[in-house]
């Protein structure tokens, strides 16, 4: 079985689809393709498709992944292509590779580098909660977790914070400051979300958006000394193990 790896995006009004939308709207993309998509074994066989590390509904993302099983061999790119083409605009394919011997995708993912726009805060206030963010040994917040409501350490998960303050204009923004944060943080459990990061700069700075901030996820993968993210892909694509890079 030929195993293909995805990177794929969740833009503009489509960031609103559910993990489980897009799972189905994945899977009709699959057919309506004829990607050749192997099949579970068993009474009710499914469609091998593994996802790692989906991003929360709401949340726009450039650096989405999965990985899927085909039956017969094919191009990377051909699947890259078909399956763009069946999905609505929006859900974007864009990037597909064989998977090599070695670690799985979930084991290549330790980090998520992400920018929030926050309309209606100036670069200055945003950049005060930032410094006593920094400062602060440690963040507390809570949240409703399955297993019941958690206070957990959000400034432990951060591996880098700051204002954007060269950028364009914010996506969708008009008449109003709009803060840009950039944020780096690690994959730890429980899992600490953007929205756990601006609780924290609320604990700290009292810091309190009056609009819904609109956060992207850039990139995700192996965070490295230097603290850049290595794309998940690129140990397949070269044939490097990232360990050794």
């Amino acid at each position: 079985m030929q195993r293909i790896r995805i990177r794929y995006a969740k833009r503009g009004p489509l960031r609103f689809t559910s993990h489980r939308d897009f799972a189905r709207a994945f899977e009709r993309a699959v057919r309506r393709a004829g990607v050749p998509i192997a099949f579970s074994q068993g009474f009710t066989p499914h469609p091998k498709i593994s996802y790692a590390s989906a991003a929360p509904t709401g949340v726009a993302s450039e650096a989405e992944y999965l990985e899927i099983g085909l039956q017969a061999a094919t191009d990377p790119a051909t699947v890259r292509a078909s399956l763009d083409a069946a999905l609505s605009p929006g859900l974007d394919v864009l990037d597909a590779v064989e998977a090599r011997a070695g670690t799985s995708l979930p084991d290549r993912i330790d980090a998520s580098h992400w920018r929030i726009e926050l309309p209606g805060v100036g670069p200055d206030t945003l950049g005060r909660a930032v410094a006593a963010f920094t400062a602060a040994e440690e963040v507390l917040v809570e949240r409703l977790t399955k297993q019941g409501r958690r206070t957990f350490d959000t400034r432990g998960a951060v591996a880098a914070i700051s204002v954007i303050t060269d950028s364009a204009a914010p996506s969708e923004v008009t008449g109003v400051p709009c803060a840009i944060l950039d944020l780096v943080v690690r994959q730890v459990t429980p899992s600490v979300r953007p929205d756990d990061v601006l609780a924290g700069l609320r604990v700290v700075a009292d810091l309190e958006p009056p609009v819904p901030p609109r956060a992207t996820r850039l990139a995700q993968g192996t965070l490295t000394a230097q603290g850049a993210i290595v794309d998940p892909l690129e140990a397949d694509r070269d044939e490097i193990p990232i360990g050794e890079r």
